[in-house]
């Protein structure tokens, strides 16, 4: 019994790439409410990623692809798809007596066929313009799968009239074109991008993929195919598409010829429950789509499709080791394996990429192995659960992987002995964790029977009920997308595909300017600057120009590699932010620090790391220029006051012909003084000549920093008066040492340890500088952040066992409403949840935004030394830090 208990304008089965495409068109466009059902933990498809042995990240389809990702891609990332592109010879076929390399670009492939065979030059000017008239008969094709019934029928035997190459094998077209057995075994050897061999496959496919996609380069996502999930299922989010994993979908409801809905079960609780709706998306296949309807029975048209088995293999070295430079690599077993006797699985053409050589991110180094095989191969244990196979199974994984593995050790000698870790799957996998029917890789097989048929489409005979991914169009993560837009192209009215189309075009929306950049960049260099500090370099992955501006004085967000779930990091920046082409951060190496570790004893030039930022408000920006002013005559020009004296205070002495100068005053501990190095280098390259003050304070004389670039700034900025305290030798900075600069007229930029930043605040507010005028930026430790979370652990027990669920945080005005704050809920998130506006920044208490006052009720804090000793007794405390352990009362 299922329960009539949801609704839904659109329900999209499946969140591969084309169930994700459908999603987002159908929200952005037509504004749909969309809810995605994955029955998989995982959401993304074939572009999610597994990891193993605590070190190892694996894809699981998506290997390469087009270096010119297209308007398709750029739509569904917004333009922010990071490619990394494989070696120009991007293919490397190895035939029993002879290899070819397939180079990147259409023109120099085919100078290079006509230089191996130059006895069919002209032979191979003719295929190339049949592969043309092929591909473009495979597009009007889908086009036309994608109309209403009438306009199909109609349509479907005209494109088969003009283009006949697009529905003719492989194997047929290939030996219309060529004599020489070589030529022909190089131009149909890659067909397992596709799935489906060359004596059955349709032309139509093999020009779509491995003649067509391919021939303009190839590359990889930097970050690895997850980076693509991540950005695709954040931008759904942002358009309102609720995403949910562990859903699986037994029935699509059909009444009167019409969908009705969609009955799920959720694997996870095991509540079974109906969404209601008049529009269904499946990405789920062909075959499962029908199966859904009860009317497999329409398919038996269509042959079996082949399935796969992939070894994953993990590295103790690079397999640059054996001049591999990240290049596929084929190996077919004879010219036309399929004129012989059927081959055992691991003794057919075998296909071989290397993630971590073409992924920059990569920080441990794995090999794939796929070769296509029939499903039947594991028959014998299908139906048996996954955790109880007999041992027959492992006998078959345990043969199959070492036969897989010494074919690579005889093209690499010693390979093998790099292997530490190998895992194996097969149809039995692809079944479980695809829910592909047999384990299908692909999806339907790409023949001329899938081309004729009116099943192959995102059309079905039930009104509401469309299909998206490859079976609406073709193989693969773009194959994918682009049977997803069909689908959505079929469901939305006609004004609204002019927008859709209009937007894909344009590769996404820009980026907003104001919103922190996401990316990956590249380590260009490491400079160690003291024993324990070193300066990384971060330059763009492509081109010149770096990505985003920042203001002097902000932050990035670092992921750091460190195991196979990175961990992240804030890092400010101390280059200026005049300078286009890179920007640097400098980083103490913290004992036992997990970031930092990594970032002095392991990382190198050449690693991406994925950042985030700008981030923060510990910001300064140069005033503009004034305008000049005119010339006064001195006999009529104003006259000096004599009441003001010769020194009214610090900061406030008039510049020439100008009013009083505010100082700048910048104070440093230790790596501190990082932030404040971006501000001097923005001051100088502004040609700020107003009076700047850097008092830096350093434990040892070992670990005073920027002392080079310091000296080059004095010349560059005339008011600039740098005093470096070595506190192991000399007093350390306090009132008397911040009594010549501070006063009504100074702004400080203070950065520290808490206990420094504690004191000099109270110090500063002693000499007359506003509050408003001292600008925070605090130290924050992964470490600090465990803290919180135990404190916040703590808290959440106490709670449950005093039977509390919430508490009631009140304002002190009563301006704004009292709101729940749940126990370990921090102040600032139970504020954002209830919709109560609080400055806020960082979140993570670097910053200082987030500065409210509890007037009543018990707390745990940390203040990260953002207020004096006068504030902390008059209840002043960081929101993003301050864990409720009662009902509290704030102010502001």
């Amino acid at each position: 019994m299922v329960a009539d208990d949801e609704e839904a304008d659109v329900v999209v089965i499946g969140s591969g790439m084309g169930g994700l495409a459908a999603a987002r068109a159908l929200a952005q466009f037509g504004g749909k409410r969309v809810l995605v059902l994955e029955q998989h933990y995982t959401l993304g498809g074939m572009t999610h990623e597994f990891s193993r042995a605590g070190r190892y990240r694996f894809g699981t389809g998506l290997h390469y692809m087009s270096a010119n990702a297209g308007p398709f891609l750029g739509f569904m990332t917004d333009g922010r798809a990071q490619l990394s592109p494989l070696p120009d010879d991007y293919d490397a076929l190895h035939f029993p007596e002879f290899d070819f390399a397939i180079p990147a670009t259409k023109e120099r492939f085919r100078a290079r066929l006509k230089e191996h065979f130059p006895a069919e030059a002209a032979a191979i000017d003719g295929f190339f313009r049949t592969t043309r008239r092929a591909m473009a008969g495979l597009t009007a094709r889908n086009v036309f799968a994608s109309f209403p019934s009438g306009v199909r029928r109609a349509g479907a035997p005209v494109v088969e009239l003009l283009f006949p190459s697009a529905y003719r094998s492989l194997r047929d077209q290939v030996a219309r074109s060529f004599r020489d057995p070589r030529l022909r075994a190089v131009l149909t050897a890659r067909w397992g991008l596709y799935g489906t061999p060359p004596t059955s496959s349709a032309f139509g496919y093999h020009a779509a993929v491995p003649l067509t996609y391919f021939m303009e380069g190839t590359a990889h996502p930097v970050g690895g195919p997850q980076e693509l999930n991540r950005v695709v299922l954040e931008i759904l989010r942002r358009h309102g598409v609720v995403l949910r994993p562990r859903q699986r979908v037994h029935e699509v409801a059909v009444e009167a010829g019409r969908v009705v809905g969609v009955d799920v079960e959720d694997t996870a609780s095991g509540r079974r429950y109906r969404v209601r709706t008049d529009t269904v998306v499946s990405a789920a296949g062909v075959r499962n789509t029908y199966a859904l309807i009860g009317r497999s029975g329409e398919l038996a048209e269509l042959p079996e499709e082949r399935s796969a088995v992939m070894l994953f293999l993990g590295l103790d070295r690079s397999p640059a080791e054996f001049g591999l430079r990240g290049e596929n690599h084929w190996f077919m077993p004879d010219l036309d394996e399929h004129d012989s006797a059927p081959r055992p699985p691991g003794e057919g053409t075998l296909y071989v990429s290397f993630a971590s050589l073409n992924n920059p991110a990569a920080r441990f180094h794995t090999v794939e192995l796929l070769e296509l095989v029939d499903p039947k191969v594991v028959d014998q244990w299908r139906g048996t659960p996954e955790n109880e196979r007999p041992d027959g199974y492992r006998t078959f994984k345990d043969d199959l992987t070492r036969r897989m593995i010494a074919r690579l050790d005889a093209r690499w000698p010693g390979f093998q002995e790099r292997v530490v870790f190998a895992e194996l799957a097969t149809p039995l996998s692809f079944e479980t964790y695809q829910h592909s029917v047999r384990g299908s890789f692909y999806g339907l097989a790409a023949t001329p029977r899938r081309l004729r048929s009116a099943r192959a489409g995102c059309r079905t005979p039930v009104k509401g009920l469309f299909v998206a991914g490859q079976d609406a169009w073709g193989s693969g993560v773009v194959g994918a997308l682009a049977g997803g837009l069909m689908a959505a192209n079929a469901v939305l009215k006609p004004r609204q595909l002019g927008t859709m189309w209009q937007t894909i075009r344009a590769g996404g929306a820009p980026r907003d300017p104001a919103t922190p950049w996401e990316g990956y960049l590249r380590v260009a260099g490491v400079e160690a600057l003291t024993p324990t500090v070193r300066r990384i370099r971060l330059a763009p992955m492509d081109g010149d120009v770096m990505p985003f501006s920042f203001a002097a004085g902000q932050y990035l967000k670092v992921e750091l590699p460190v195991a196979v779930e990175p961990i992240e990091r804030s890092y400010s920046l101390c280059s200026g932010p005049g300078e286009s082409g890179f920007v640097e951060i400098a980083v103490k190496h913290e004992p036992d620090g997990l970031g930092s570790g990594f970032l002095h004893e392991d990382l190198e030039a050449g690693l991406a790391l994925r950042v985030s930022g700008p981030h923060g408000e510990f910001t300064w920006q140069p005033d503009p220029k004034p305008e000049p002013k005119p010339k006064q005559n001195p006999e009529t020009g104003p006259k000096p006051n004599p009441e003001t004296g010769p020194n009214p205070g610090p900061g406030t002495e008039p510049e020439p012909g100008g009013e009083a100068a505010e100082t700048l005053l910048l104070i440093g501990g230790g790596v501190g003084i990082t932030p404040l190095m971006s501000v001097l280098h923005a001051a100088a390259d502004a040609g700020h000549t107003g009076p700047i003050v850097l008092l830096a304070s350093h434990r040892s004389a070992r670990e005073v920093l920027f002392e080079e670039e310091l000296r080059a700034l004095r010349t560059q900025l005339p008011g600039l008066e740098v005093s470096v305290f070595v506190t192991d030798r000399q007093r350390r900075i306090g009132y008397d040492e911040l009594l010549p600069h501070a006063g009504p007229a100074t702004r400080v930029h203070l950065c520290g340890p808490a206990p420094m930043m504690q004191d000099l605040i109270g110090r500063l507010a002693e000499l007359g500088v506003p509050r408003e005028a001292i600008r925070t930026e605090a130290f924050v430790s992964g470490r600090s952040r465990e803290t919180r979370r135990e404190k916040a652990h703590a808290i959440a027990v106490a709670a449950a066992a005093a039977g509390v669920t919430a508490f009631t945080i009140e304002t002190e005005s009563g301006d704004d409403p009292a709101f729940p704050c749940g126990p370990g809920q921090s102040v600032l998130d139970a504020a954002n949840a209830a919709g109560v506006a609080l400055p806020q920044s960082c979140g993570e208490g670097a910053c200082g935004t987030c500065r409210v006052r509890v007037v009543s009720g018990a707390h745990e804090t940390d203040d990260r030394g953002m207020f004096s000793a006068d504030e902390l007794a008059a209840g002043w405390r960081l929101a993003c830090q301050t864990l409720p352990a009662e009902d509290l009362v704030i102010g502001r």
